[in-house]
């Protein structure tokens, strides 16, 4: 259930930022305070942050880890109320200052919060050890794991439901004053009712394997705009573009965005002006929105605001959603010219450990392909949707190219 959370010190009042300008709220939603202006985080944590009990807290079970140390799953149980699910984060027993200070911002940000879609911060535990932050317990867990566990057997409206709750959470963030910087799939948490839950507000995050690495820290490049990338800008127009990333997970069923390219090959061709290609079965106008949201000019790219509304006209009208978007890829055809063995190709493609797969199903020459409908990757023991949809995409050059030499 939404709690109402009482409004706190630190709130209402002008906040004097480091450079000596002074951070105004607006009439009608508070702004973000960054605890960083605090001297003392543990001031910060005061004001954001209610303390609770350790004897309140029973833990469970590991259910993942972060930056700071390993998230269980328990049960919290406050005085005189029934007991609650909830996911608390824990810092390691030897974690530096440099940690224990960035694990007090991180609960003092998300205390700040209180929206149907940003994850709810239930408490902390900061006068006994191990530290800890208690969140609500998101039963699906990550969106990105919840789409792939999921792939195939979610409806448009299903999808585009999703896609709302995160604009809807971003929508709230935004009018705080509040840049995420690292909105993706992956840091969105599901309910087990399929509500979508922006999260991961930490200050020193655990960035993906292939993080681009610049004098400023590391960057998400798959999920950043071109300005974010270049000169650090991170704005509400840099969030819309990764939230453009995050619908085209959602609708790809978290098919790894730009597959297996090299994050230079990702930025060079994005400032060449390609962008991603509509996922299979996505409706025209999803992807025109996914287009929009990717426009290099980020004074033309749509407010959060402006997303929702969007996004309601197509749930409230499904007829808008049609017509599908051609599902070839915009980006550049894989040369398969000269080869013949499917061996071959699959190592063409960087898929050569489906081989054998593809040898027990019976097929060892391109040429087989050309009297094939359409394979049954699934039933070959072929799983991962991204490395499906890059399999399918290929055979279709495939046939192509074939078709086309049989009509000379």
């Amino acid at each position: 259930m939404f709690r109402r959370r009482r409004r706190k010190k630190g709130y209402s009042s002008p906040v004097e930022l480091k450079d000596g300008r002074v951070s105004l709220p607006t009439r009608g939603q508070q702004l973000y305070v960054d605890p960083s202006n605090y001297g003392d985080p543990e001031d910060a944590l005061k004001d954001f942050a209610k303390e609770q009990d350790k004897r309140w807290i029973q833990l469970d079970i590991i259910i993942g880890g972060g930056e700071f140390g390993d998230v269980y799953k328990g049960l919290l149980t406050r005085p005189d109320e029934d007991a609650i699910p909830v996911a608390v984060k824990t810092l390691k027993a030897d974690a530096d200052q440099r940690s224990r200070k960035d694990f007090m911002l991180e609960a003092s940000i998300m205390g700040q919060f209180c929206d149907p879609n940003v994850i709810f911060l239930e408490g902390v535990v900061t006068k006994t050890l191990p530290l800890m932050i208690i969140i609500e317990f998101m039963s699906n867990g990550s969106l990105d794991n919840f789409l792939k566990k999921m792939d195939g057997n979610l409806t448009v409206q299903q999808l585009l439901g999703m896609a709302r709750g995160v604009a809807s959470g971003m929508k709230y963030l935004s009018g705080m004053n509040y840049v995420h910087r690292d909105l993706a799939a992956r840091n969105v948490l599901v309910s087990e009712g399929m509500v979508c839950k922006v999260a991961d507000f930490g200050l020193s995050r655990e960035l993906e394997d292939s993080a681009y690495e610049t004098k400023g820290g590391k960057i998400p490049v798959r999920w950043t705009a071109l300005e974010a990338i270049d000169y650090r800008k991170f704005t509400a127009a840099s969030d819309v573009w990764s939230y453009g990333v995050v619908l085209w997970e959602i609708m790809s069923f978290s098919e790894r965005p730009y597959w297996e390219w090299s994050n230079f090959e990702v930025i060079d061709r994005i400032r060449g002006g390609y962008r991603l290609p509509p996922p299979l079965d996505c409706p025209k106008a999803i992807h025109q929105l996914m287009l929009n949201c990717w426009q290099f000019d980020r004074n033309k790219r749509p407010k959060f605001a402006d997303i929702v509304k969007k996004l309601d006209v197509f749930i409230r009208s499904p007829d808008k959603l049609n017509v599908v978007a051609p599902a070839e890829p915009k980006s550049p055809k894989l040369d398969v010219s000269g080869v013949t063995s499917v061996h071959d190709w699959l190592d063409s493609i960087k898929m050569g450990q489906y081989s054998d797969l593809f040898s027990r199903a019976g097929f060892t020459q391109l040429s087989q392909f050309a009297e094939e409908e359409e394979l049954d990757l699934n039933d070959m023991g072929i799983k991962l949707i991204g490395h499906k949809n890059k399999i399918r995409k290929s055979i279709k050059d495939v046939k192509r190219t074939l078709n086309k030499d049989n009509a000379l």
